[in-house]
């Protein structure tokens, strides 16, 4: 596909791969081009999109926001949006408090400092490691990059933030190393995104929540890749059979607006005071409006029920592409959420996708990953597929 191109600017920081297409609408799940070139999505803003594009209900809810003229207030004064949305949170989940931030990488960040204040309330401050695991992806800020276990991200960035230590996701190895006098929490994506989208085994899972309590050791899942509905259940760690202490959350809680949460138990909660922690634009009414919406609708068990049954025709079809073709090494995921391991370098398949007319992103050096907005249908699903094996070759 020949996509319409304008120069590139150089007066963005050159930290991104840009595709060399310039979108300037989209509608439904599709993207285009100022020629009317279209691209189908199985990206997603990076599994953000959940409801796709130019959604009534998403705009409406953003015009109903606007109309109030509240769109920042700080938190320092009470908005109705965001007290819903953490009602509503609180009722769908473990947790017995919310705390809003921009962005998932913040909400970890808050999450380990959450953790922390927790360790030295119970233990005193030798009660303050953080555990991650082998495969991780928990951002790029200084706390969540420590807890990140990609190199190239990593190593230019020495010393990382201390305290923090990425092991094997290996019971023998992690009964040696979480200790009740010194490790406060341990912090496990469900399906590792970035990581290669690795599904956790279940046993394993619950393994480790059984081991932390037993130790006096919180669990953080991270769902900010593999929540809010994209496995076909609200939250992914409801099909493990276990529940953490805190959870992390962001990619799709205002449909493309910044939105993140850290959801905790009052254990957790009890050990924070005022000051402890805070930020600026978090939980906002305007960003807070839409994102009761989203919540609303991606809550909804019919969109969960789409999600799953959908999800596993996905999986059949990718494993139809698996047997017919040898550049296909593995395929796994759940609802929609999948990982291709390919022979090519995943990068050029991409390239290829888009001159197919689709969107795809890479989860390694070998792997694609497909996060289409869950509110895709079956043709459009079968659409992207066809595509998406011509990519493959």
């Amino acid at each position: 596909m020949t996509a319409a191109t304008t120069p590139i600017t150089e007066s963005l920081l050159g930290v991104y791969r840009r595709a060399p297409m310039e979108f300037t609408r989209a509608d439904g799940v599709r993207l285009y081009d100022a020629d009317g070139h279209a691209w189908l999505d199985f990206a997603a803003g990076i599994a953000v999109n959940a409801l796709g594009y130019n959604d009534a209900g998403v705009k409406r809810a953003m015009l109903e926001a606007l109309d109030t003229g509240l769109i920042h207030v700080s938190n320092l004064y009470r908005t109705d949006a965001g007290e819903r949305l953490a009602d509503k949170l609180v009722a769908a989940s473990f947790a017995d408090s919310v705390f809003f931030c921009n962005s998932g990488g913040e909400a970890n960040e808050g999450a380990f400092k959450m953790a922390r204040k927790w360790g030295k309330v119970v233990g005193g401050t030798a009660k303050h490691e953080i555990i991650a695991l082998r495969g991780a992806f928990h951002g790029r800020l200084f706390g969540s990059l420590a807890a990140t276990d990609r190199p190239q991200y990593r190593n230019a960035f020495r010393p990382l933030a201390g305290g923090i230590h990425i092991h094997e996701r290996d019971m023998k190895e992690l009964s040696e190393v979480i200790s009740d006098e010194t490790t406060c929490a341990v912090v496990a994506e469900p399906i590792q995104g970035e990581g290669g989208v690795r599904v956790l085994d279940e046993g394993f899972v619950r393994e480790l929540r059984a081991l932390t309590k037993e130790r006096n050791v919180l669990l953080i899942l991270d769902e900010i890749q593999c929540g809010y509905g994209r496995t076909g259940t609200f939250f992914a760690h409801e099909q493990f059979g276990i529940t953490p202490d805190l959870l992390t959350i962001a990619k799709p809680m205002a449909n493309g607006l910044p939105m993140g949460a850290v959801l905790l138990t009052k254990q957790v909660a009890d050990a924070m005071q005022p000051g402890d922690h805070g930020t600026t634009f978090g939980g906002g009414p305007l960003v807070a409006h839409v994102a009761n919406h989203v919540f609303d609708r991606v809550h909804d068990p019919r969109l969960l029920e789409h999600v799953r049954t959908e999800g596993a025709w996905l999986g059949e079809q990718l494993a139809g592409i698996k047997r017919r073709s040898p550049k296909v090494r593995a395929v796994r995921g759940r609802g929609f959420m999948w990982g291709v391991d390919v022979t090519d370098p995943a990068r050029d398949v991409v390239a290829r996708a888009v001159e197919q007319g689709l969107l795809i992103v890479s989860a390694g050096d070998h792997t694609l990953r497909l996060l289409p907005p869950l509110v895709m249908g079956r043709d459009d699903l079968q659409a992207g597929l066809e595509k998406l094996e011509a990519a493959i070759g």
